[in-house]
């Protein structure tokens, strides 16, 4: 039964949390007796008492705003308009507490982002949907704006904008005015049949990781809760203690949620081993359940399952700690679930079963402390068995669940209701946005365009110090060049590094001159092919080896997330975006202009709201887990020529290669995905048929999946941003992701409804004078490997 429990809890979805053990721990800083804060009631809505607010009052506020700030001429009807809508919703507060300063900035951008003329005239129906759209996202006389809504979504009281610390779906009142408010900030009106626009491009959004809404998850309420604490840069030590409760809690309640892991009201007897044929598990009738590592204490002997981060002691000892504390581990008989189907490291949080043996005959590891909740307990913990805790696939972390009936989905439990990436909540406008996106892209998938408007080409390793890059770039361009206007792919994706070398860490001025360089002859290539540019969104997502980080790392690890590459070394490619615009007048919106996003690493790609989530991420991923990662030596199969039963033998925590002779087992899940792996050369296979490639990536897809994080590793290895460490979040899973690794082999499969990617570098290796890519289609949510020869 240890050698194959986790095998059983892979894949199995549920939606029941249970509250954490409150206690402490060395790793993750929670006190013995947590302190229950007193509930406070919040303060009610403001109301607004209208007035009436003279023109000539207003009119040098509104001159600032329009005039000199967006260079826009009111005339005097349209002031009186403005003036009105002021007074009404903003009341005697809009000079003294600056509601009117920000409602004129609302509308001024809105006004500039429908593009009409500079001078707004007060008669028509232009100025009034702006200030009505305004108007609905207005509360106590201050404008919510999208990301300040989330808090509807996360069930938390915030300045009495909620029914209760927990609110029931099935007494809010709130449905129709938040998907109002969404929808409107979207371009969309109520009970509107006609799409705003059919050109993809206009529901895309680039989220970067620094503006990305920051959230904590609250195991008591059991929801995810804002941060209202500002984001630095250099936080107090706490911050790193909340980064990594956080990645605990996100996990434990995503594990409670877990079929395999609730109890049943009704008493039945356990299994006494799980029965396993090939790839086929059968369930034990009794969940497991979790054993808080302080509650080992006086229980010798006993069998039990853990949840906790693996880490390292002062000498060196594996350890696993949880929010109770910390407990050295002994490997040498543990096997791994699935068999070579998943790396694990120290910093990784994972499921152990095992054997629990208090402290007597044994000796103690390292500097523990005296026993104890706090610290180190005393004991060892022999494990059976470890295995990653399993993924929950995206609609059963959103509540979403297919009806069947018309294409439509119905959102049921899960975190429906929170905004994790500041573009609206599933129960808020994910059904509408799933109607248009089903329309505006089957409107480009027709038979006479059978490659659609749909598609997302992605580029990895663009280094533009080599010359190859740039012909090979010119080759592909030329390639959707030729295609039909309206059959041009939506979105370039250009993945760093942008230069072999860290350039920048040379010194002086000259780095960054040759930085720069670089770019203005990715700007001449890019100029001759202004259709492209006219009609597409270049995201460029930088690497280790691009500034600013690489000065001082000379292309080393670097803190994540990273920021985007500066503007210095990108305005020649920004003037080739806009000389392509002013030559061309768009084929599907001329209103919408192609232009270059300068992202973050990682970055998310939104399109139609919460409907479609695409992250890019940027690492060394495959060499970092070679050489942090655990080695279990190969099981003895009972007909292997050395007979006799299966054995394992002792574990070496020393980053050791795994071979490819070394005995495979993927679950089922994984067995069943589908991939596409070029077959550039003879591709070694394991012992099961498997090629040696498409394991490799199963084994990477599904660590990183499964942890549900892009960083799982300790801090001093790759250091992270603690504030902004919930960029990295993986949770709920990715309608796409690609890992950018240059040193796995290229890849695109699915993982528990995830399409997991890895294009390559550009310039295939192994291959003389050929470029490869992943192009990705949103209409079906499947990429596929293109290579052409320059």
């Amino acid at each position: 039964m240890a050698a194959q429990f986790l095998s059983a809890v892979s894949h199995i979805p549920g939606n029941r949390d249970i509250n954490p053990v409150p206690s402490s721990s060395s790793a993750f800083g929670t006190p013995v007796h947590p302190i229950r804060q007193k509930q406070t009631s919040d303060a009610a809505i403001p109301s607004i008492l209208p007035i009436s607010l003279p023109v000539a009052t207003l009119r040098p506020l509104a001159f600032r705003t329009f005039t000199k700030k967006h260079n826009l001429t009111l005339t005097s009807s349209a002031l009186q308009v403005i003036a009105t809508f002021i007074g009404t919703h903003c009341g005697s507060g809009w000079r003294e507490e600056g509601l009117a300063e920000k409602v004129l900035d609302d509308a001024a951008r809105a006004w500039k982002k429908n593009g009409t003329s500079v001078i707004i005239p007060g008669e028509g129906n232009d100025l009034a949907e702006i200030l009505q759209n305004i108007g609905r996202c207005m509360v106590g006389g201050r404008v919510v704006h999208h990301r300040a809504q989330s808090r509807h979504d996360n069930f938390v009281q915030d300045q009495g904008l909620s029914d209760g610390p927990v609110a029931r779906p099935g007494g809010l009142s709130r449905d129709d005015s938040q998907q109002s408010v969404r929808l409107t900030s979207l371009g969309i009106k109520d009970n509107e049949e006609d799409v705003p626009s059919q050109n993809p491009r206009s529901w895309l959004r680039v989220v970067d990781a620094f503006e990305q809404p920051r959230l904590t998850y609250n195991p008591i309420q059991k929801t995810f809760e804002h941060i209202r604490t500002r984001a630095s840069l250099l936080p107090g030590p706490s911050c790193r203690i909340a980064l990594l409760r956080d990645r605990y809690n996100m996990v434990h309640q995503r594990l409670m949620r877990n079929e395999a892991f609730q109890t049943s009201a009704v008493a039945v007897s356990r299994s006494n081993a799980l029965q396993r044929s090939s790839s086929e598990t059968v369930m034990p009738q009794q969940a497991y359940k979790l054993t808080p590592i302080a509650n080992l204490l006086g229980r010798s002997g006993s069998t039990h399952v853990l949840l906790g981060l693996l880490g390292t002691s002062a000498t060196g000892d594996l350890i696993l700690s949880d929010l109770t504390g910390s407990l050295a581990l002994d490997l040498r008989h543990a096997r791994p679930v699935p068999e070579d189907g998943a790396w694990f490291t120290p910093g990784m949080i994972v499921l152990a079963e095992g054997l629990y043996e208090e402290e007597g005959c044994i000796a103690r590891v390292g500097l523990a402390i005296d026993g104890g909740v706090g610290g180190m307990i005393g004991g060892i913990f022999h494990v059976a068995s470890v295995g990653g805790p399993p993924c929950e696939r995206r609609e059963v972390t959103l509540g979403a669940m297919d009806a069947g009936k018309g294409g439509n989905t119905i959102a049921a439990g899960g975190f429906g209701w929170t905004d994790f990436l500041g573009v609206g909540s599933e129960r808020a406008n994910g059904p509408m946005m799933r109607r248009l996106e089903k329309k505006v892209l089957e409107e480009h998938h027709l038979a006479s365009r059978p490659l659609g408007r749909s598609r997302v080409i992605i580029l990895g390793e663009v280094n533009l110090d080599n010359s190859k890059t740039l012909a090979a770039l010119k080759q592909l361009l030329g390639v959707y060049a030729l295609e039909e206007a309206e059959q041009t792919p939506f979105a370039f994706v250009l993945i760093g590094n942008f230069t072999r070398y860290a350039v920048l860490a040379s010194g002086g001025s000259g780095g960054s001159i040759e930085y720069k360089e670089y770019f203005d002859s990715l700007a001449l290539v890019l100029s001759d092919y202004p259709s492209l540019l006219g009609d597409s969104t270049f995201v460029f997502v930088p690497g280790d080896n691009d500034p600013w980080a690489s000065a001082f790392s000379a292309g080393a690890t670097a803190v994540l997330p990273k920021k985007g590459l500066p503007e210095m070394f990108t305005s020649r490619v920004k003037r080739a975006f806009a000389t392509a615009n002013a030559e061309t007048k768009g084929s599907a919106d001329q209103k919408l202009k192609g232009e270059a996003i300068w992202s973050t690493n990682p970055s998310r790609l939104t399109m139609f709201g919460s409907s479609h989530e695409l992250v890019i991420f940027r690492d060394d991923l495959s060499s970092r887990l070679r050489r942090k990662g655990l080695r279990f030596q190969a099981v003895a199969e009972p007909n292997s020529p050395g007979g006799g039963s299966a054995h394992s033998t002792r574990v070496d925590p020393r980053p050791v290669e795994t071979t490819a002779e070394e005995y495979m087992d993927v679950d089922r899940t994984i067995e069943s995905a589908e991939s596409v792996v070029p077959n550039a050369r003879a591709q070694e296979t394991t012992p099961r048929g498997v090629p040696s490639d498409l394991q490799a990536a199963r084994k990477l897809v599904k660590t990183m999946l499964d942890q549900g994080y892009l960083s799982p590793f300790p801090l001093t290895d790759r250091p992270v941003l603690w504030d902004f460490g919930g960029s990295l979040n993986l949770y709920p899973l990715p309608s796409a992701v690609v890992l950018m690794d240059p040193e796995a082999p290229p890849f695109a499969l699915t993982y528990e409804g995830c399409y997991a990617m890895n294009p390559g570098p550009l310039i295939a290796q192994g291959k003389r004078g050929v470029a490869q890519w992943i192009e990705y289609d949103t209409r079906t949510r499947k990429g596929k490997m293109k290579d052409v020869r320059f």
